[in-house]
């Protein structure tokens, strides 16, 4: 079963399913049937389904063209049939993996695509998880679901985690030229996923196990969260100090050896930097150890929203207004600048606190047509905000503009300039020289005069 499998990924003859069509599977989808397998996308969206029949793409880093190209050629095809499986030889998993309320990983979503997949499992196949999720997860979960179809995991099929390394709004650095991690059950395990992956990708690093390569994931994202919290601080600090944080990275960048620039802001986003952390250290209780140096990193991060809310709260009180009935323009709600990804967005939980402090808040972002905030503690009930067309008379009818994600598109010269209070969390007004007095930004300490 090996060298047949092995023959067919040579020949590119191998039929590859991909479960899940998001983020992350779309791209790698894409890639395989532009490499030139014949790939299927999995998924039960009947929307996203449709939508790659038809050649379009739903994801702001996978053109259209590149999709449509593929279905033309009889590369790709996607379907919500979970049978499909039965005729693949290497399945892809590609599902989300979120946590629950109490910060638990949610593995729902992986255990259905691994219950689906053990129905239909045929001797020979390979199947790979991407999702990210903690040290285990591969072995202890998806594992004996496979096995419960009666075949032998190592043996009568295989089995490896790989993890996802998209970027979303990288345009450097994609599925085709970003180095790939295995860790494969058996040592015939990894090497056929590392066969296929060189397929698409200029390096395939093996290590020794999934566990190993499902913790490579974990630290390559906690690595990031907690260098952010750590900026995040000393930018609360150099406000008391007086000093301004964003003078001090640029000033810290020049050194060419033994730092790595990172930046404060409202809070952390996307999928991977708010969750990854309390997969490691949830698993970790297991082992009765406690990670008190990332959840204290995940803590300063979570606390970024508040830390925006009082600084919109404090510049208005200067200007002799209350939060309470002000009027709050929210400007860009994904998750992180030029991109269409809002999940996990500390703009959500900005405006939930800027609603339950008496404020009125609307928002706009050309990547964000639709913005649901609550249910939940912060906000019991359910709403869903609307982005509101950037005019000079929006702008003016506001109390005051809170600059979350700093999309380049926006011209920040015409809304200082139409704007009466500008709250900027990521400095995206930096290079606006004119109306400074309108500007507070984090990590920057109010000058005497300003804000008045």
């Amino acid at each position: 079963m090996f060298n047949q499998l092995k023959g067919k990924i040579e020949t590119k003859k191998a039929h590859i399913v991909v479960i899940g069509l998001g983020y992350v599977g779309l791209p790698l989808a894409v890639e395989f049937a532009r490499s030139g397998f014949r790939v299927t996308g999995l998924d039960v969206d009947e929307e996203r389904v449709a939508s790659v029949g038809v050649g379009k793409s739903y994801i702001g880093d996978v053109p259209s063209e590149d999709i449509s190209q593929m279905v033309k050629r009889g590369k790709l095809t996607a379907t919500v049939d979970y049978d499909i499986l039965k005729e693949a030889d290497i399945i892809f998993i590609c599902v989300p993996t979120p946590f629950t309320e109490a910060k638990a990983p949610d593995l729902s979503y992986i255990i259905a695509a691994s219950q689906g997949i053990a129905k239909r499992l045929t001797p020979g196949q390979l199947v790979v998880l991407e999702s990210t999720t903690h040290p285990g997860t591969t072995e202890e979960e998806v594992l004996p679901l496979l096995e419960s179809s009666g075949l032998k995991g190592g043996e009568e099929f295989f089995l490896a985690f790989s993890p996802e390394r998209v970027n979303p709004g990288d345009r450097k650095h994609t599925v085709k030229n970003t180095p790939k991690v295995v860790g494969g059950l058996t040592p015939r395990c990894a090497e056929l996923t590392r066969l296929l992956l060189s397929t698409i990708t200029p390096e395939v690093h093996l290590v020794s196990s999934p566990r190993a390569a499902e913790m490579t994931k974990l630290l390559e994202n906690i690595y990031r969260s907690v260098n952010i919290a750590l900026i995040n601080e000393l930018a609360k600090l150099c406000e008391l100090m007086g000093i301004d944080i964003w003078e001090v990275i640029e000033a810290a960048s020049t050194k060419p050896f033994g730092f790595m620039p990172f930046y404060p802001g409202p809070g952390v986003g996307g999928h991977c930097i708010p969750v990854d952390p309390y997969f490691l250290s949830w698993k970790a209780r297991e082992y009765d150890f406690y990670t008190k140096f990332i959840e204290l990193a995940a803590e300063v991060n979570q606390s970024m929203p508040y830390f925006v809310c009082n600084k919109i709260g404090d510049a208005l009180n200067r200007r002799g207004k209350t939060l309470q009935g002000a009027k709050i323009l929210t400007l860009g709600v994904a998750f992180k600048k030029d991109v269409d990804d809002a999940r996990n967005s500390p703009a959500k939980r900005v405006i939930e606190l800027l609603l339950a402090r008496g404020a009125t808040v609307n928002y706009n972002d050309p990547y964000i047509p639709l913005f649901p905030v609550g249910p939940d503690l912060f906000h019991p009930g359910e709403l869903t905000l609307e982005s509101m067309p950037l005019s000079e008379e929006l702008l003016k009818e506001q109390d005051c503009v809170v600059i979350v994600a700093g999309h380049s598109l926006y011209d920040y010269a015409w809304i200082v300039a139409h704007a009466s209070l500008i709250v900027d969390a990521v400095d995206a007004t930096k290079h606006v020289t004119s109306n400074r007095d309108k500007i507070v930004r984090i990590g920057v300490p109010s000058k005497r005069g300003e804000e008045v």
